[in-house]
C-alpha cells in the first residue's frame, strides 16, 4: 500500500470515529396548543411518567413548523387555524448534550377527532390554564408560566 493510500485510509477511520463521538444537534419541538377557549392541550405518554405539551423531533427534511403541524395532529387529533409563533429555543441536556426544543404558541386549535388511548398516548385532553393536571410535568408548568408572564423565561427545559 502506498503512502497516500495509507493516510486516506488513516484519514477516513478518524472522519468514522469523529462522527460517532461527536453527534449532531437534535431538534425537537413543542406547543403551548390552546383551544378557543384558552385551554391548553396537554398528553400522557405511555413510555414517560407525566402530562407533557404536544411535540416531538423534527425529522430529516422536516422544518420545525411541518414537524409541529404533524405532532399536532398525531398526538391529538389537532389542526391549528392560526399559525404558530415561535416562543423560544430552549436548550434540553435531560435528552442529550446536544438536544434543543422549540417551543410554539398555537391559538385556535381545534381537535378533529378524540385521540383514543394506545401504544403511544396514554392519555389527553384540555385543560385549564389555573388548573393543570397534577402529573404536568416540571417543564411543562414552567413553560406555560413563562407564557403567562409568571416567571421569567428560561434557556433550558
Amino acid at each position: 500500500m502506498s503512502d497516500i493510500h495509507f493516510w486516506q485510509k488513516i484519514v477516513r477511520q478518524g472522519q468514522r470515529i469523529v462522527g460517532l463521538l461527536l453527534r449532531p444537534m437534535t431538534l425537537g419541538v413543542r406547543a403551548i396548543a390552546l383551544d378557543d377557549g384558552g385551554r391548553v392541550f396537554l398528553v400522557r405518554h405511555s413510555y414517560l411518567p407525566g402530562f407533557h405539551l404536544p411535540g416531538g423531533g423534527v425529522e430529516r427534511g422536516e422544518t420545525a413548523i411541518v414537524s409541529l403541524m404533524r405532532e399536532l395532529k398525531e398526538e391529538g387529533g389537532l389542526e391549528a387555524v392560526e399559525t404558530p409563533s415561535l416562543l423560544g429555543l430552549y436548550y434540553n441536556p435531560r435528552h442529550s448534550r446536544r438536544d434543543h426544543v422549540a417551543l410554539y404558541l398555537v391559538r385556535g386549535v381545534r381537535q378533529t377527532k378524540p385521540r383514543a388511548p394506545d401504544w403511544e398516548i396514554a392519555e389527553s385532553g384540555f385543560f385549564p390554564l389555573d388548573d393543570l393536571p397534577a402529573g404536568a410535568t416540571p417543564s411543562t408548568r414552567a413553560r406555560i408560566a413563562e407564557y403567562l408572564r409568571q416567571t421569567p423565561s428560561a434557556h433550558v427545559w
